[in-house]
């Protein structure tokens, strides 16, 4: 079946699903399939559950003569390419955000400061792939005036594939640094990876992009475009400097275009968030999203699903950014909590996975930069950090972790808690 006949259908439908058991009425199933399940197994009770039609790619599971099965050579690659007819056919403006860390954060709060203006799309949660992107885009409706996409990587070309998908008009590079090392093969694989949003917009002739001025990588990646920066020498478009991190991160920010400054208290931890604060301001003002507004928009936001999460429970405060770890957050979260001020300070960390050959050695200069800083007080969960040479109290996993919690409860402490999602450490809050 051509496309524009998938997309008259698609047109019919209320949305897009990719789960038999969440079919809103009306819905167009498309049956992906995975190491361990095939999508194709489930259309049938999707169209039962309320689907309007499943798109298919295996002939055995189509009944004769039911019109509600749309047969495809590739489920996916028609969901891919389904989105980004949609997205040309809007033609809606479409911000790309990619980078090794605070990505997330940095997209929620661009959201949060383009919501105070305008209709706004964006990536909900951190569905950043080549599955979670074009079903962000199908959700795209006329009546949106922009659109935030975030889009993630852990192998060569993954961002290329995305930005064909997506076709953005400008782009954000959060930061590159050393994750997903075991795909990307070393850092420069990294930067190449990343750049290939900036090599996408180069195509499409002065496209703007937002750029980290004090980044050591990303204003030369950003060459041939047009740049609005931000950072902390006054010649940027948006500048600014940490007056406060006690625990929540304060800031003072100014615009190139005005003499007045602007003081911001925000709910987020960690003064490596200056940048991602930055960045949001940057772009809200790129799209005149007046000064208040922005205020307003970064003082009300507040993280969620673990990432620089404030908790007090009844016997300690918890730092909780246990969604995601590579060295580079490890290290900024560790030598953030290094200078906040706070009695009783202990770290409980968890292994950074996807490193490769190069594990090993990050697992240990993390080891080595825990020692630099004093820091005595610590717990390390997983096999890697296991392996290094230090004194710390180990645990092979988050349940044996667990287990010693339910005997001895820390009392009167600041914890952070940080590692990587697979190893489950937002299990032990409870605990805590």
């Amino acid at each position: 079946m051509e496309l524009e006949t998938i997309y008259q259908l698609f047109k019919e439908c209320h949305g897009v699903t990719t789960d038999s058991r969440h079919c809103p009425e009306g819905s167009l199933f498309i049956a992906l399939k995975g190491d361990h399940f095939n999508g194709n197994a489930f259309a049938a009770k999707a169209l039962e559950s309320g689907c309007r039609y499943a798109i298919v790619d295996e002939k055995e599971y189509v009944p004769q003569n039911d019109t509600r099965y749309i047969l495809v050579d590739h489920a996916l690659h028609t969901l891919q390419l389904l989105a980004h007819y949609h997205r040309l056919q809007l033609g809606i403006p479409v911000i790309g955000i990619t980078g090794t860390n605070g990505k997330t954060t940095t997209k929620e709060l661009l959201a949060a400061v383009l919501a105070e203006k305008y209709n706004l799309l964006f990536t909900e949660g951190n569905l950043n792939n080549h599955i979670g992107v074009p079903l962000t885009l199908l959700r795209l409706q006329p009546n949106h005036e922009l659109a935030v996409i975030e889009m993630g990587a852990s192998h060569p070309g993954d961002i290329k594939e995305l930005v064909d998908i997506v076709e953005p008009n400008y782009g954000l590079i959060t930061n590159v640094g050393k994750a997903h090392l075991e795909g990307f093969g070393s850092l420069e694989g990294v930067i190449r990876t990343k750049g290939e949003l900036f090599d996408y917009l180069r195509t499409r002739g002065q496209a703007t992009v937002f750029v980290d001025h004090d980044s050591p990588y990303l204003p030369n990646m950003a060459t041939g475009l047009a740049i609005q920066y931000y950072g902390s020498g006054k010649e940027n478009t948006v500048s600014g400097r940490v007056i406060g991190q006690s625990p929540y991160l304060s800031l003072e920010w100014q615009s190139a275009q005005e003499a007045v400054s602007y003081q911001i208290n925000t709910r987020l931890i960690g003064e490596y968030n200056f940048c991602n604060v930055l960045a949001a301001i940057t772009v809200g003002t790129f799209f005149r999203v007046e000064p208040e507004k922005i205020n307003h928009a970064l003082q009300a936001y507040t993280p969620r699903n673990n990432r620089s999460q404030l908790q007090q429970t009844a016997d300690n405060l918890l730092i909780i950014d246990a969604y995601n770890a590579n060295p580079t957050s490890m290290k900024a979260s560790i030598g953030n909590f290094y200078r906040m001020q706070a009695e009783q300070k202990m770290l409980i960390l968890g292994d950074m996975r996807e490193l490769g050959a190069e594990s090993a050695a990050e697992h240990q200069a993390i080891i080595d930069y825990l020692e630099s800083c004093r820091f005595t007080d610590v717990i390390l969960v997983g096999s890697q950090f296991a392996a290094t040479r230090h004194t710390y109290l180990t645990y092979p996993d988050a349940p044996a972790l667990i287990t010693a919690l339910q005997q001895q409860k820390p009392q009167g402490k600041t914890i952070l808690i940080k590692g990587s999602n697979g190893i489950k450490l937002s299990s032990i809050v409870d605990y805590l």
